[in-house]
């Protein structure tokens, strides 16, 4: 192992000497990596922080492969990532994201030969039954071994034959300090504040916290990791504090936040006002002021909680929906992000919450562009950036300027082209990724190699300006649907899953389907048309006899699942797709709840897409005034009218007297609502309702069930008397067009009078 010693120390001098980072690839037989790893951590230094990712314990402190969502906003000396067992992109995100300046990341990897023969855990993921492992490709493990390869500041050593293959020095000048830079704005925290800043970015994002006094503001800091956002909230946190505010802090766990509350607390004692450190062995960690204190509360907590500043750590990593719930803590908040997605953690802040806190809050957005953390022409973050396409981004916008998407070109992305073609690589993931609030490293992967998947794209003069990942399901033989059917799941099927097991069909396995798992278009062509046009040509390419993908045999149905708003409803709705179901729990990325719907594009999809949209019909009444009781009645409203068919409803005479009566005379709908159920939720689906805020009372009163007082109030309505009597008026116009004649006679008997 001294070929390994002398290489670590060799990095360890050059990474502190210019502080930057470094990173050792040790490849071969894993026992001997594991040696290797530890000799590498003794040459760095046995007084630094280590951390090891692995299935098994390496050396440091253990971190399971699958918990690495705990690295947010912790930093290591060193960190030992082991890839013998599974490379997951995102695990390769968060572990160089947590490698501090000066510090090291050692890479563990068999032969690479191997490697690329060999199927881990991850690769497993991306077989999708009736796939194997063995159909999985290797294009984004080939990607990754060139960028070790070629990539500044990276040393490789063979530990099977004790050879080093590249030493990773780069000779940097010295390090400079990190610059404060001038700042002259007045200010109203205290001058210490501000020198405690380490870059004139930090000066000027704790400078803009200072709106944090005003009711109905909010700071966004945003930053890659290494610049200091979280150092930044850290000391403004501190300065409001001191001066008496009441701060709640919140993150993903009190891990995540614990630079945070460091930053905090050294600038309280600095100001001499730190009468209570109450973060070691604390349920709720927190920081006092005197009378004034910074307290940690986990998510769920802090919607419960209250204070005059809310400040949110990894705010990235937070589902949407628990964001929007988190605005009512305070009257003004902080949330500090990471601009891109090697945290793993998807867009959702960026593409889904953004508009939100842009109607609630008058919002000051700050980019931390500075490193702090480690020098500004660190080789590690150039290499990470590149493996992972962390810095991609979609075609120059001036690109596109007039075009319409009559005059794009439909073309099938072979992902083999497309591994050799970086430039259009960077360009399709950069719109995926500026698009869709779910994407991250994981899918370079899994559009790169998985069997199940094909990529289809509009262009303009060879430039991509809507793109489609898809994925095929079903197609599945008698023992994996009977294994579904039993409540097993099946792997990257994830309609014929829903179906199978919770719908309890057992034949829903059987058709072969085309999932659009994201479908993304250029912002500069958004409402042009492209998305539909894209959609369209997928259908005619899979619906045709010569279908144009041999992997995937005949296409019974298009699907889609997303989390779901009134405006992608209304966007599937308007292409063909039909709902089939609405979840009853919310997404972990988007906080919202999932639509599936589909398009069948043969006989057997039609079936299929049939029984399940009549078997949504009948149970979603049910359902509404239950588990769906707080969805929104606009999504209630597009999901309704995306299934058409059914007969109108049948009542008694009884009903029929109730209802109209309620509509036009002294009838009550409190005295049997299960007719007035009936008939709402048949005059949503045909579109017998011109009013949409008609529509949203029938969903909250009558489907939803909601007690009077609050429809009234969720809708707008003066007094609970003015609503009951616009319901009524709903109602008239409706018994006109389904009731019998006994229910006419009815109606005109109150009219007359």
């Amino acid at each position: 192992m001294d070929t390994v010693r002398e290489t670590a120390r060799e990095l360890r001098a050059e990474a502190a000497a210019a502080n930057e980072r470094r990173l050792l690839v040790l490849h071969g037989d894993r026992a001997l990596c594991y040696d290797g790893a530890e000799t590498a951590v003794d040459a760095f230094g046995s007084d630094r922080r280590v951390a090891s990712i692995s299935a098994h314990p390496v050396v440091g402190e253990y971190v399971e492969t699958e918990r690495t969502g705990t690295l947010l906003g912790t930093t290591y000396d060193c960190i030992v990532l082991d890839c013998h067992d599974t490379c997951r992109p995102n695990t390769v995100g968060r572990a160089t994201g947590a490698v501090d300046g000066g510090g090291l990341l050692v890479v563990l990897l068999p032969r690479p030969s191997e490697w690329l023969r060999a199927g881990g855990r991850f690769e497993k993921s991306l077989a999708a039954p009736p796939w194997s492992i063995s159909d999985v490709r290797t294009r984004f493990k080939r990607r990754f071994l060139e960028t070790l390869r070629t990539h500044r500041g990276i040393a490789i050593v063979d530990v099977d034959a004790g050879r080093r293959t590249k030493h990773g020095r780069t000779d940097p000048p010295p390090c400079r300090p990190p610059g404060r830079g001038s700042f002259e704005t007045a200010h109203v925290f205290p001058e210490a504040v501000y020198e405690a800043c380490l870059s004139a970015d930090q000066r000027a994002a704790v400078s803009d916290c200072e709106r944090l006094y005003e009711p109905g503001t909010a700071v966004v800091l945003e930053a890659d990791r290494g610049r200091g956002k979280s150092s930044a909230a850290g000391l403004a946190a501190a300065a409001l504090a001191a001066d008496g505010s009441t701060v709640v802090v919140t993150a993903p766990s009190y891990r995540n936040a614990a630079e945070l509350f460091e930053r905090a607390a050294e600038l309280l004692e600095t100001l001499g006002v730190l009468s209570e450190d109450g973060r070691d062995g604390r349920e709720t960690p927190f920081l006092r002021a005197f009378d004034a204190e910074i307290r940690f509360e986990s998510p769920a907590e802090a919607v419960e909680s209250s204070a005059d500043v809310l400040f949110v750590d990894e705010a990235a990593a937070l589902p949407v929906r628990r964001l929007e719930e988190l605005l009512s803590v305070a009257p003004a908040t902080c949330l500090s992000t990471t601009v891109r997605g090697y945290e793993g953690a998807g867009r959702g802040f960026d593409v889904r919450f953004r508009d939100a806190l842009e109607a609630a809050r008058d919002v000051t957005e700050r980019v931390l562009s500075e490193p702090i953390r480690y020098a500004a022409a660190d080789p590690i973050e150039v290499w990470l950036f590149n493996a992972l396409l962390l810095d991609a981004t979609p075609p120059p916008g001036q690109l596109l300027e007039g075009t319409s998407s009559t005059e794009a070109t439909y073309e099938r992305l072979d992902r083999d082209d497309l591994a050799d073609n970086e430039a259009l690589l960077r360009e399709v993931f950069g719109l995926l990724v500026s698009a869709h609030y779910r994407t991250q490293p994981d899918d370079l992967a899994r559009l790169l190699d998985a069997p199940n998947v094909a990529l289809r794209a509009l262009t303009v003069d060879g430039y991509p300006v809507s793109v489609a990942m898809l994925a095929a399901e079903g197609g599945l033989d008698e023992g994996t649907r009977r294994l579904a059917y039993e409540g097993d799941r099946i792997r990257g099927n994830l309609i014929p899953d829903l179906l199978t097991s919770q719908l309890r069909d057992p034949e829903a396995g059987i058709p072969t389907g085309l999932r659009v798992v994201r479908i993304a278009t250029h912002r500069d062509a958004r409402s042009g048309g492209f998305g539909s046009r894209l959609l369209a040509d997928v259908e005619a390419e899979y619906s045709s006899p010569d279908s144009g993908d041999d992997r995937f045999g005949d296409v019974d149905y298009l699907g889609v699942s997303y989390g779901v708003t009134p405006q992608l409803l209304s966007f599937w709705t308007a292409n063909g797709y039909r709902t089939v179901h609405l979840s009853g729990t919310r997404n972990e990325a988007s906080g919202e709840r999932s639509a599936v719907m589909l398009r069948p594009v043969s006989e057997a999809g039609r079936e299929l897409a049939d029984r399940h949209v009549e078997w949504f019909r009948r149970r979603l009444p049910d359902v509404l005034s239950g588990a769906l009781r707080s969805l929104d009645p606009d999504v209630v409203r597009g999901a309704l009218a995306s299934i058409d068919g059914g007969t109108p409803p049948e009542l008694s005479d009884f009903e029929w007297r109730i209802v109209a009566s309620a509509a036009d005379g002294p009838g009550r709908y409190d005295t049997a609502p299960g007719p007035f159920r009936l008939l709402a939720f048949r005059a949503l689906v045909d579109g017998a309702v011109s009013d949409p805020d008609h529509e949203r009372l029938l969903v909250r009163k009558v489907l939803q069930e909601t007690p009077w007082a609050a429809a009234a109030d969720a809708l707008g309505y003066d007094s609970e008397r003015e609503c009951k009597r616009a319901l009524g008026d709903v109602y008239g116009p409706l018994v006109d067009r389904y009731g019998s004649e006994l229910a006419r006679e009815e109606t005109d008997r109150f009219r007359d009078g």
